[in-house]
């Protein structure tokens, strides 16, 4: 660790503070440049390969002093998801929220240096938080955080490994995309836009057992737990994360929990739909797991006709706009509506043939997210242990 330095930021490479274009030079919208702000960032995973708005010709010119190269360092810096980081993928220009950092690459591989931030997430946060209202970490604060630096050669080695693990997961996640796009063409494609005439519709709640989860108090927090013996308990949120199939959540239910308020158990296979507030939202659990009253859980029966994946694409496709007015739609769909839900009863012949491509395509996309979790897993453990020098790569 000796020939190891402690660098401050404004050391490593220029600081650059971003700036939203004034409301009376509207013409600096277009879509030339990307202009990324932090409500972009639940896009990307570790790079910003694009962004809600982007600006002109026009406008990129008026902040061309502000233009970031790829492989800059954006870092978020005020609000409640301040620390977040990404990287570059293609010039760009921040709002006035993010520091990004344009790193010098005769000092520092910019790939380490992202994984330098990435490990300061929580230092990033304590800068900022200085009692005031909206946290916010300035940019002379910012620009004098320390990063540990090692000689450029091992920070491209350590870059080396952490990128390669990222790189796969990233493979991993594309393939799970075009995978279930595919499914979703091949159902469209069969039992919609091609539909036989002489296929029956039925209620859902005729061909499979629907329940709802449930929540205990919220002020008892003796029954809410994040210990992993205890049974995992889904909430909208976390609905959002994983891809097709759900294994983790924020939070568990203890077993007493259970007990005490009837919570019913979902086994493994079981397709959920958010019905409140984010409507929409569907996964198929990867154990016995529980949720919340927001969550409609779908359970085969003896008299179920179609598959897991069927019933998926079914509620992925489905036109939620049918059930309410656009406005009201958050809060107007309850359980009764979604237990009245018709859906279209294929023949045999046709449902075997799409289930015999759809299960190995399904069954990919799991092996894939158990991949991705266990890639995930030993990239969070490697992260500190190599930035701080307690595996070293020379």
């Amino acid at each position: 660790m000796s020939e190891w330095k402690e660098c401050k930021i404004k050391e490593i490479g220029k600081v650059i503070t971003g700036k939203t274009p004034s409301v009376n030079n509207p013409e600096d919208w277009g879509d030339e440049v990307l202009f990324v702000t932090p409500s972009d960032y639940k896009n990307y995973r570790n790079k910003a390969y694009s962004s809600i708005r982007k600006l002109s010709k026009i406008g990129a010119e008026r902040q061309k002093n502000r233009i970031l190269p790829p492989k800059s360092v954006l870092v978020t810096c005020i609000g409640s998801d301040m620390g977040k980081t990404v990287i570059s993928a293609f010039p760009c220009v921040t709002n006035q929220q993010i520091n990004a950092i344009v790193p010098n690459e005769s000092v520092i591989n910019s790939d380490y240096l992202y994984y330098s931030t990435v490990e300061l997430y929580e230092t990033l946060k304590m800068a900022g938080s200085d009692g005031t209202a909206v946290p916010i970490l300035n940019k002379t604060d910012f620009e004098n955080i320390e990063i540990s630096l090692p000689p450029l050669p091992e920070q491209k080695a350590i870059a080396e490994v952490l990128t390669s693990l990222d790189d796969k997961i990233d493979l991993l996640q594309k393939q799970n995309k075009t995978l279930e796009q595919l499914a979703e063409t091949l159902f469209r494609h069969h039992f919609i836009d091609n539909a036989k005439d002489d296929w029956e519709e039925k209620p859902l709640d005729t061909v499979v057992d629907i329940s709802i989860g449930r929540t205990p108090p919220r002020q008892e927090s003796q029954w809410f737990s994040r210990d992993s013996s205890d049974i995992k308990w889904i909430s909208i949120k976390d609905m959002g994360g994983d891809g097709v199939y759900i294994s983790s959540t924020s939070e568990c239910l203890t077993k007493a929990a259970v007990e005490k308020f009837k919570i019913p158990i979902i086994p493994e296979n079981t397709v959920l739909l958010s019905f409140k507030m984010t409507v929409g939202r569907v996964v198929i659990t990867t154990e016995e797991m529980l949720s919340n009253e927001a969550i409609a859980q779908f359970k085969f029966n003896n008299n179920t006709p179609f598959t897991e994946e069927y019933l998926y694409l079914f509620l992925r496709s489905f036109k939620w706009d049918l059930l309410g007015s656009t406005s009201s739609i958050v809060t107007s769909i309850n359980s009764a509506m979604i237990k009245e839900m018709e859906i279209v009863i294929p023949d045999e012949d046709s449902m075997s043939k799409f289930e015999e491509i759809t299960k190995p395509q399904f069954q990919k996309i799991r092996e894939n997210q158990e991949q991705i979790r266990t890639l995930e897993k030993l990239r969070d453990q490697l992260l500190p242990k190599l930035m701080s020098g307690e595996i070293r790569l020379n």
